[in-house]
C-alpha cells in the first residue's frame, strides 16, 4: 500500500472516531465498500536545505536550460542513493526535472524554471510526488553513462503537456481560484494535473518540510478526496435508467425518517410539488429525485452497480497510486443522500475525470501518467513502455447510455460552455456540502465529431476526445453559491486547453536540447444563459 495512503487513512481514522454520524437518527448496518482515503500524506518527515554553490557542479540537464534548484534531504542521515536520480520529460520531451552533484558531491534536483511551480505540487519529493512515485525507475542505472558518469538513472517521460499545465495552472492562480483541475485524454492519459495554489520549490530550500507540501494548502488536490455533490448523479442516472425508474413526485422539500432532503432551487422554484421525469431530473440536479430513486433501488443493488459499472468501489491501481473512493450507509438517509454525492461518499478529481469519461464516451480507463521509461542520454530512445493505454476497468451497459448523453448534453445547453467546431460537450455540474466549505465542481467531456479516440497515443498531433474537470475550493471567494454560477471560470479553463492545442498546431516541429551532451532529439510533439443545472 502507498505511504501517503496509508498516512492519511490513519489520520482519517482517528478523525472518524471523534466525528458523530453526519445524517442517521439511529445507526444500522455498515456498506460493504472502501472506507479507505486517498493518495494524501499527514506526515512532516522530510527536511529541504539549500542547494550549495555551483562550484564543480556536474549534471544531466541540457546546455542552456533555464533552471530552478531544490535539495531535498531526510531528517535522519542516510547514505546518500549510489545512483543519482535520471531526468522527467513531458509528453513531447521537454524536460521538466533532473539531477545534478554540487560541490560535495550530493544530490541536487532541479527544476525547469518555465514549469516549476505548476509541477511542484505534482513531481517534488517534498509532495511526494512523481519523483517519489517513480524513483526506482529513476534510480536504476542508465544502460550508458551520461557525461561519464555511470551512476545516473534512467529517465521518465510523463503523459503531461507542460504548456497545457502551466497554462491552466497561470489562469487559476490570476483569478485567485482555489482548487484542482484536470485533463484526461480519450485513452485515460492525464495531459494536466493541476492544483492551486502551488509553491516555488526554491523558496522551502534550507527549510523543514511541510505537511501543506504533501497533503494541506499546496497538495496535490487532483489526488484528494472531497464529497463529490451533484457530479454523482452521473452514476445516479445510469443506476436509475437500469431499475426502471423514470418518474418520480418532486416535492422540492422531502421530510422523511426524521431528515429533511431539499433540492438546490427549493426556495425559488414555484412549480414545486410536480411530476419529474428522469431527464428533468437529471439536467435540473435534482436531490429528492434520486434519493427516492435509491431508496426503491435498495442498499445492496446500489452498492453493486456502482461497483460493476463505475468501479466505485473496488481501488484503481493506477501508476501514480491507488484511487480510493469511499461509500459507507450506516440508515437509509445515508443511502438517499448518497444518491447526491454526498453522506460518506468521497473521491477525488482524478476518478470523477475517468467517470466523465464513462459517461461521456461508455468506458472507463484506468488513468495514467507513465508514458515511457528512456534513456537520460537520448530521451526518444525508449527503454520500457510505459503504462498501457485504453485499459478499460467499466464499461455503461449501451442500453443506458442514450439517455445520459441526452441530459449531459442538456446541462451543458443551459450552462452554455463554448467549445470548438468538431466537438460536443457533455456536463454535469456539482455544488457539495464538505467539513472544509462548499465545494463547487464542473466535468465536461469534449467528445470529438470525427470518431478518432483510437488513434495512436503518442499525443503529438492529438485530434481525440478530452475530459476537462474543474473543482473550485474558496466558492465564497466569488460570491458563488453554486457550480452553475461558476461557468466563466470553467470556459477560462477550457479556453487554456484550446490555445495550448491551436499553439502545437501552428508551432513548428524544432530541434531540443535534452541531455549534459547536447543530443538532439524531435520535440513531439462568451456570456452564457443563467444556468439550470446544480
Amino acid at each position: 500500500m502507498n505511504i501517503r495512503y496509508k498516512r492519511l487513512l490513519s489520520a482519517m481514522l482517528a478523525v472518524s472516531v471523534l466525528m458523530p454520524c453526519p445524517s442517521c437518527a439511529s445507526v444500522v448496518e455498515q456498506a460493504g465498500s472502501s472506507s479507505g482515503m486517498n493518495e494524501d500524506s499527514t506526515g512532516a518527515e522530510e527536511e529541504a536545505s539549500a542547494a550549495p554553490g555551483d562550484d564543480g557542479e556536474q549534471g544531466t540537464a541540457p546546455a542552456g536550460t533555464d533552471t530552478a534548484e531544490t535539495k531535498t534531504e531526510g531528517t535522519t542521515e542516510t547514505a546518500v542513493p549510489d545512483v543519482m536520480r535520471g531526468n522527467i520529460y513531458d509528453a513531447h520531451g521537454e524536460l521538466l526535472a533532473y539531477s545534478k552533484h554540487d560541490s560535495d558531491g550530493k544530490e541536487v534536483r532541479v527544476f525547469t524554471e518555465d514549469y516549476k511551480v505548476a509541477f511542484a505540487n505534482v513531481l517534488s519529493e517534498m509532495s511526494e510526488g512523481m519523483d517519489t512515485i517513480f524513483e526506482e525507475q529513476l534510480r536504476k542505472p542508465n544502460p550508458s553513462p551520461v557525461d561519464g558518469d555511470e551512476k545516473v538513472g534512467q529517465s521518465v517521460q510523463l503523459t503531461f503537456d507542460s504548456d497545457l499545465q502551466k497554462g491552466i495552472y497561470d489562469y487559476m492562480a490570476y483569478m485567485g481560484l482555489e482548487g484542482a483541475a484536470v485533463v484526461m485524454r480519450a485513452d485515460g492519459s492525464l495531459a494536466a494535473q493541476v492544483s492551486c495554489p502551488s509553491y516555488d520549490p526554491d523558496e522551502y530550500a534550507g527549510k523543514k518540510h511541510d505537511e501543506d507540501l504533501a497533503w494541506g494548502t499546496y497538495g496535490n488536490k487532483a489526488f484528494q478526496n472531497a464529497e463529490p455533490g451533484s457530479t454523482f448523479k452521473m452514476m445516479s442516472e445510469v443506476l436509475s435508467d437500469k431499475h426502471g425508474i423514470y418518474s418520480l413526485w418532486d416535492e422540492g422539500e422531502w421530510y422523511d425518517d426524521g431528515a429533511t432532503i431539499v433540492n438546490w432551487d427549493h426556495d425559488k422554484n414555484k412549480n414545486y410539488p410536480m411530476q419529474r421525469s428522469l431527464y428533468s431530473a437529471f439536467i435540473n440536479s435534482s436531490n429528492i429525485y434520486f434519493a427516492k430513486a435509491f431508496d426503491q433501488i435498495g442498499k445492496k443493488d446500489v452498492l453493486d452497480d456502482l461497483d460493476k459499472i463505475f468501479r466505485f468501489i473496488t481501488p484503481i491501481d493506477c501508476d501514480f497510486g491507488e484511487i480510493h473512493n469511499n461509500v459507507e450507509m450506516y440508515c437509509n438517509d445515508d443511502l438517499r443522500r448518497t444518491a447526491f454525492g454526498q453522506s460518506y461518499v468521497l473521491t477525488c478529481p482524478i476518478y470523477l475525470a475517468a467517470l466523465c469519461h464513462e459517461a461521456g464516451l461508455g468506458d472507463m480507463y484506468t488513468p495514467f501518467v507513465l508514458k515511457n521509461t528512456v534513456d537520460t542520454n537520448d530521451f526518444s530512445k525508449v527503454l520500457e513502455k510505459g503504462s498501457k493505454s485504453f485499459d478499460k476497468i467499466a464499461s455503461i451497459p449501451e442500453e443506458y447510455r442514450e439517455n445520459l448523453w441526452a441530459g449531459m448534453l442538456g446541462v451543458a445547453n443551459d450552462i452554455g460552455v463554448w467549445v470548438p467546431d468538431g466537438y460536443t460537450l457533455y456536463a454535469k455540474t456539482g455544488t457539495a456540502e464538505t467539513w472544509m466549505g462548499d465545494f463547487l465542481y464542473i466535468t465536461g467531456c469534449l467528445k470529438t465529431e470525427k470518431g478518432n479516440d483510437k488513434e495512436s497515443a503518442d499525443y503529438t498531433d492529438y485530434k481525440g476526445s478530452y475530459v476537462v474537470v474543474m473543482q473550485i475550493r474558496n466558492p465564497e471567494s466569488f460570491g458563488f453559491n453554486f457550480a452553475s454560477e461558476s461557468v466563466s471560470l470553467y470556459q477560462g479553463i477550457v479556453n487554456a486547453l484550446c490555445e495550448n492545442v491551436n499553439k502545437k498546431k501552428e508551432e513548428p516541429t524544432e530541434a531540443a536540447e535534452t541531455t549534459a551532451a547536447e543530443t538532439e532529439s524531435v520535440t513531439e510533439e462568451p456570456e452564457t444563459e443563467e444556468p439550470q443545472a446544480e
